[in-house]
Order: structure tokens, then sequence, then C-alpha cells
């Protein structure tokens, strides 16, 4: 029988390729192409494991969940952890991944196996001390071999499996590194079947490349259930965790908390806590109610808008999507009529969040007239809506919960869609004073700013 050759896979994308190459053609990478050796033979199938199950026999079943000790997690997750599910946590080196799931370990009734692949088990137990945990239930496991790590899990039998992280563990099976693409997909495989066949929950740690992307192969994030992303600057004491993928709950789900000294700490009211800094008075500075998942939070934007020095002006946006913004600036000069063409624009949401939805729309062009024309929003505002490419302002979804939070920090007055006015029905906090618009130029007209 011939012998199987290896073949050859890109870090970047998972092209293979049966011979080694410097560039790969899928994604234009270079030196991106890893050997992988051709796995073992496989071992003759064993009795089935599962018989078929009658859909109605299962449906409305409820889910048993764990409860984190984190209500922020707890939030992030569904509701807490299933049994059997594998999790994905993925970040930046430092942004607080291993305090998070130590934290969790010691808040869990049942055993946890802690398996300590990146680091010795005496920098997680110094971790440990400084966070106040010294559960006896918290067992630390210095390995990398995935089969001991199996071995170890079956004989311990805990709820709860955690691999920190999963670029580190490696399989006998193949010849490649610890990292590689083949290595992190089949540890990944073998993990989510230890964990469907005992109701282990398994928690990974898993590493981001530098444009922010879970490393490794894509199917690693297809393999698990949940993929969770911590964000945030690390110079800032604010961390977001945000669901991306979750088969048991909503996505886009996000928990806040903070960075201390004890570890990370919940915040219970994020929308105080993002405009407790915010300046009285300051144009180019405008609150607005976006909404995570199901939860509502008012953020500062502001925008800066000078004169530029360059040929070329400048377009900077931290917290937004670039390309966005572009769009809307090009709406603003369309529908307003400003000469932003020789203006520097910068936007920034404030406390280092990240804002996809487009209820945000309305909120951005009023913080860059704001600035522009240096007229200051009156503080008591605070604004939502979409707006289309030819200056019109559209409705948004959960606008009655908006304004809710709104109500609940202190506003006095919202700047909203006509759509979502109409479909209200007078189901709004009574503190709140409703303004609908249904064009830019009205909204602006509105804030004092046209």
């Amino acid at each position: 029988m011939p012998r199987e050759r290896s073949t050859y896979i890109c870090q970047g994308c998972g092209y293979q390729s049966p011979k080694w190459l410097g560039r790969c053609p899928d994604c234009g990478a270079w030196a991106s192409l890893v050997e992988e050796a051709p796995p073992a033979a496989p071992q003759a199938q064993g009795p089935r494991r599962a018989e078929p199950v009658a859909l109605g026999a299962v449906c409305g079943s409820a889910v048993p969940r764990a409860g984190t000790g984190s209500a922020e997690l707890d939030r992030v997750l569904g509701g807490g952890l299933v049994r059997g599910s594998v999790v994905l946590i993925a970040g930046e080196p430092g942004i607080g991944k291993s305090t998070l799931l130590m934290q969790l370990s010691g808040a869990l009734q049942g055993p946890v196996l802690y398996v300590c692949a990146e680091e010795s088990p005496e920098q997680v137990g110094l971790r440990a001390q400084r966070l106040g945990i010294n559960g006896p239930s918290v067992l630390l496991y210095g390995e990398n071999l995935l089969e001991a790590v199996l071995q170890e899990a079956q004989k311990r039998a805990p709820q709860c499996l955690v691999v920190d992280s999963v670029q580190s563990i490696y399989t006998a099976q193949l010849s490649s590194a610890p990292g590689a693409v083949g290595q992190v997909r089949e540890c990944a495989a073998r993990l989510m079947q230890f964990a469907k066949l005992t109701g282990v929950v398994v928690l990974l740690v898993g590493h981001v490349t530098k444009e922010g992307l879970v490393a490794g192969p894509r199917v690693l994030e297809h393999i698990v259930d949940v993929v969770l992303y911590f964000e945030g600057p690390k110079a800032h004491p604010y961390r977001v965790l945000r669901a991306v993928k979750n088969r048991f709950g909503s996505t886009n789900e996000i928990g806040v908390f903070e960075m201390t000294e004890q570890g990370l700490l919940e915040v219970q009211n994020p929308s105080e806590l993002f405009l407790s800094e915010r300046p009285q008075g300051a144009s180019g500075s405008v609150v607005a109610a976006s909404l995570e998942g199901t939860r509502p939070l008012l953020v500062e934007l502001q925008a800066l808008v000078s004169q530029s020095p360059f040929s070329t002006p400048r377009r900077s946006a931290l917290g937004l999507e670039l390309q966005r913004v572009n769009l809307l600036l090009a709406v603003l000069e369309k529908a307003e009529g400003l000469r932003l063409l020789g203006m520097d624009v910068f936007l920034n949401v404030v406390g280092g969040l990240r804002l996809q939805e487009p209820a945000i729309d309305l909120a951005v062009l009023a913080a860059v007239v704001s600035s522009f024309r240096d007229r200051p929003v009156e503080p008591d505002w605070v604004v939502f809506g979409e707006v289309g490419l030819s200056g019109e302002v559209r409705a948004v979804g959960q606008a009655e919960a908006r304004l809710r939070e709104a109500a609940k920090v202190g506003f006095r007055r919202a700047l909203l869609p006509w759509g979502n006015h109409q479909r209200l029905k007078g189901r709004t906090p009574e503190a709140i004073e409703l303004h609908p618009v249904k064009g830019l130029r009205e909204a602006l007209q509105v804030l004092a700013l046209s």
C-alpha cells in the first residue's frame, strides 16, 4: 500500500496544496503554507453509540444551564453554561481571557480541570492568589499532549474542562508543531467529541491574529458551540465580551467588565459608566441610544472637524466602521450642503466600544455638524435613527427599550425617527419628551444645528 503524502495548508485561509508554495494562491499570503503529515490509520469503528430520536421527544425540553457566578457572563452565554458545550474565548494577549476563566473556575460548584498549556501551574496559581481564588475543586494540570489531557479528564470526570490555550496543545497522531492548522483542527474536533460524549463543558482560550480574527483554521469557529470575543484597548479599564456565535442563545449579546487589581468586575449599568465623564457645553458631543443584542446602551459619540493642512483630508473613526462614516459624510454634504472637502474629520466612541448598527447614523451626523459649526448640543438630548442616502431618517428596532434606558439615566428629550413614533402609540416613559423627524435637515433644525 503506497504511503500517503503530506499536504501543505495555509495558516490564513486553509488552502491545501500537495507541495510547498512560497505564496498562497487563494489569499495571497507569503510563507503561510505549513506542512501537515498524514494522520495515523483510523481504528476500526466500534458499535453505534446513539440511536435516532424522534423530534417530538426533544422539542420543548428546557436546556439545563449552570450559572457562572457572573451575571454579565451569563447574559452573553444566554443564561449560563450548557452541559456538553464547547466555548471558545478569543482576544488579544493580556486582555483578560485567563483572568475571566480563572474567576469562572472558582465560582463553579463542581470540579474543574484547568489545563495549563501555556503557563506553568505555579504561574496560574499566582494569578489565582491575586484574584483571591483558593477553591479546592480547581485542579491545575500542566500538560500539552491532548491524549494525556483527555485521559486525565476521563479519570477526574470534572464539570468543566478549561484548555488554555487550544493553540498550545498537540496530538501525537500528527507530526506538525503545536499551533499548526492541522493540530488546532484535530485537537478542537477531539475535544468537541469528548464534550458531547461525556457532557463535560469545555472552555477553550483562542489566540487572535493581527487582524483581530481567531488564529488557526476557520473551521475552529464552526466546530465550537459558542464563540466569545474580548474587546477593548489595553490602556482602557473597560472590557466588552461579545458573543458572535451561540447555538444556545442570541448572538451579538455583550457583557461589560472593568479590569481591576481584583480581576474583572461586572458593570451593572454601563450607560451611566460611559457617560460619567461627559463634558458639558462641548461641541461635537452627542449621546446615541444603541442596542447590543437585547441590551440598550447610551454612549457618547465625539466628533472633531478641523481644517486639514494636507491636500487629502484625513478620516478617522474609532469604534465605528470607516466605510459607513464616509458614506454618511457624503450624505451630509449632499443634503445639508456642508463643505467638508478640505476638513479633517475624527470620530470616537467613548469607552472603547465598537458600534455597528445603523441606528447611530443620526447621532454621528449630529456630532459632525456640531463640531463643524461649533454649536454644542444640549446635554439632555438623546439621538437615534438610521439615515438613508437621500437624507431621510428611517425607523430602527427596539425604540421603546432605548427610550426607557434614556429616561432611566435622566435624559429629558429624544430625537427619533417619525416611523418609530407612529408605532410607539404612547408606550413611552412620561419623563422624556419625543421629537420625531422625517429627514436629516429637520433633525438638525430641532437640535438647533442648522
